[in-house]
């Protein structure tokens, strides 16, 4: 078994590097199209109309991973009023719970998602003319990765500790 210090220095999987990288893209694609246009507005009177899309499509897919990458993190925020004054039996039974609850909702919006993204195929974007399934897809991959951590945390039989919470 290993200690927190030995969890906490294992390397990352490649996929969430990957995906960590993904984030670092999107968020400078984003400022860099956001500070451009800034900078045509207030100096120039004008802008691109192609970058607020772009920054647009950017921040959903960055929102997409992000909350994935802070999920296998066990970096999300969590409500332990309850939790913290049960019994281990009673702890347990509302881990099962939840587990199923954000099983149900994440399967909820895979369905949704998966609808938009059909819908998203014949309709397109007004200034760049991308498809509009390309931004319903982040909350079907959102769907998809947040169900792998509901999986990862059942089979683990108890969340994944984020290093914040492993140092107290």
């Amino acid at each position: 078994m290993t200690t927190p210090d030995q969890e906490a220095k294992k390397p990352k999987p490649r996929i969430q590097r990957m995906a960590e990288a993904l984030m670092v893209l999107a968020l400078a694609g984003m400022v860099i199209a956001v500070f451009v246009n800034v900078v045509l507005r207030y100096l120039f009177h004008t802008s691109i109309v192609s970058y607020e899309e772009v920054s647009r499509l950017l921040f959903v897919w960055l929102v997409a991973i992000g909350a994935i990458v802070a999920a296998f993190e066990g970096a999300h925020l969590g409500f332990d009023l309850v939790t913290s004054r049960v019994g281990p039996a009673t702890r347990k039974a509302l881990f099962w719970v939840s587990q199923f609850l954000i099983a149900a909702c994440m399967l909820m919006l895979l369905w949704g998602s998966w609808e938009q993204v059909v819908a998203g195929w014949s309709s397109y974007s007004t200034v760049l003319g991308y498809p509009l399934a390309l931004g319903a897809a982040a909350t079907l991959v959102l769907s998809v990765g947040m169900l792998v951590v509901v999986v990862r945390d059942a089979l683990r039989g108890g969340p994944a500790q984020s290093a914040d919470a492993m140092v107290e």
